[in-house]
C-alpha cells in the first residue's frame, strides 16, 4: 500500500485525563493506539460503553488534546508527543478537512440559533463565501442535500425531530466540504425507522464525494454493514482490527469472541495436531476438531469460541464414518426462541449449556429433545 493511500494515521496514541486530588498521570482513557485509515473508507469502531471510543475519535481530530503520541493527517503531522503540535490557528485549515457528527443532535445544535446560522456559522469561521446571496444559496444547497426543506432553515432545533436534527448536524459537517469525518454513533439516538435512512444518506455523501469515516457505535450490524474494516477496543486499547469477516471468524481473543457476536466458548487443552487441523479436549465433551489457525501445541490451554450458527442441530445422528463421535454431541432441548430467519435453541449437554441458530422453513413447537 502506499503512503499516499493513507489520510489519517496514529502512533501510540494516548489520552489521559487529569483529576483533581489524583496522583499520576490522572484517568487512562486511550492508551497506546496505532491505526491507520485510508482514503476513501470506512473505519468502524467499535467496543463496551466506556471503552474509550468516543475519546479516541475527538482525540484524532484534537477536540481534545493528546496526552502523548502522534498524529500525521495527510503526511503533515500535526500533534507529536514531544512538543510538536499546531497551534490553533495553524490548525484551522484541518478543521475544516476533519469534521464531528455528535452522537447527540439535540445536545450538539445551539437552541438559541437557527438550523440556517447553525449551518451558516461554519462557513463564516472558515470564509467560505463572498457574498450574503452565496452564502444563503449554500445553506439552501446543504438543507436540501440531507433530505430538508429550504425554509427550515428559519427554525429552531426544538422544533425538528430526532431524525431532522441529525440531518442538520450531518450538514453542518458536510458544510466546509471536509475530506475526514469523525461519525460519533451518529444513529443510536434515532429511532430504528430513521436509522437506515441517515445511514444510507451518509454511504450516499461518501460514494459522492469520496469521503472518509470514522464510524464510532456499539450497533454490530451496522457497522458490519457500513465499515471497510473493524477496529474492537477494551479499555482504551485496540484489541483486534480486521475486516468485518475476519473480526467475525477468527476473534483474536476472547473479549473480541464475546463482543462481536453471540458463540459458545470451549475450553480446553489440545490433545493431538495433525496438520492444518487439532483436537481439543474439554472436560465433560466429547473430542472436539477444529482448524489451527494459531499454530497451537499439545497440551496447550485454548479457548475455542464456536458461533451459534456453526452448530447443526438435528434428530438424526451423522452416520460413524464422518467423524466417530467427533463434532458431535447429544443434547435435549431447554428452550426455543424463534427470531425471523432462524430459531435459537438453547441445549444442554451434560453440565453445559449451548446455544445453536437454524434457518428453517417452518417453525418446530414440538421438539423437544435431540
Amino acid at each position: 500500500m502506499a503512503d499516499n493511500d493513507i489520510l489519517l494515521e496514529v502512533q501510540h496514541l494516548r489520552k489521559y485525563f487529569s483529576v483533581k486530588g489524583m496522583k499520576g498521570p490522572g484517568v487512562q482513557a486511550v492508551e497506546d493506539v496505532s491505526l491507520f485509515i485510508k482514503r476513501g473508507e470506512t473505519l468502524g469502531l467499535v467496543g463496551e460503553s466506556g471503552c474509550g471510543k468516543t475519546t479516541l475519535g475527538r482525540t484524532i481530530i484534537r477536540l481534545h488534546e493528546p496526552t502523548s503520541g502522534r498524529i500525521v493527517y495527510d503526511g503533515e503531522t500535526i500533534y507529536e508527543g514531544d512538543g510538536k503540535r499546531h497551534s490553533a490557528v495553524k490548525m484551522l485549515p484541518y478543521r475544516r478537512k476533519m469534521q464531528i457528527i455528535f452522537q447527540d443532535p439535540s445536545a450538539s445544535l445551539d437552541p438559541r440559533m437557527t438550523v440556517g446560522e447553525i449551518i451558516g456559522e461554519a462557513l463564516d469561521i472558515h470564509k467560505l463565501w463572498a457574498t450574503k446571496a452565496e452564502r444563503t444559496d449554500r445553506i439552501k444547497e446543504l438543507l436540501a442535500m440531507v433530505g430538508l426543506n429550504t425554509e427550515h432553515a428559519n427554525r429552531y432545533p426544538h422544533e425538528f425531530s430526532g431524525g431532522q436534527q441529525q440531518r442538520v448536524g450531518i450538514a453542518r459537517a458536510l458544510a466546509v466540504r471536509p475530506e475526514f469525518i469523525v461519525c460519533d454513533e451518529p444513529i443510536s439516538a434515532l429511532d430504528v425507522s430513521i436509522r437506515a435512512q441517515v445511514l444510507n444518506l451518509m454511504k450516499k455523501f461518501q460514494k459522492e464525494r469520496d469521503m472518509t469515516y470514522l464510524f464510532i457505535a456499539h450497533d454490530l450490524s451496522i457497522v458490519r454493514f457500513i465499515s471497510d474494516r473493524i477496529a474492537v477496543i477494551n479499555r482504551g486499547k485496540v484489541e483486534q482490527l480486521d475486516g468485518p469477516a475476519k473480526i467475525y471468524e477468527a476473534p483474536a481473543s476472547r473479549f473480541v469472541a464475546s463482543f462481536i457476536g453471540d458463540t459458545n466458548f470451549f475450553s480446553g487443552e489440545i490433545s493431538s495436531v495433525d496438520g492444518d487441523y487439532c483436537t481439543i479436549q474439554s472436560a465433560g465433551f466429547p473430542l472436539i476438531k477444529a482448524y489451527n489457525d494459531r499454530n497451537l501445541a499439545v497440551e496447550q490451554r485454548v479457548d475455542l469460541s464456536v458461533r451459534p450458527e456453526k452448530i447443526r442441530v438435528t434428530l438424526e445422528p451423522p452416520p460413524p464414518e464422518k467423524g466417530a463421535g467427533i463434532n458431535v454431541f447429544p443434547a435435549k432441548v431447554q428452550d426455543i426462541v424463534y427470531q425471523g430467519v432462524y430459531t435459537k435453541y438453547w441445549l444442554k449437554s451434560g453440565d453445559r449449556s449451548v446455544s445453536a441458530l437454524k434457518p428453517h422453513s417452518r417453525f418446530l413447537l414440538d421438539q423437544e429433545s435431540i
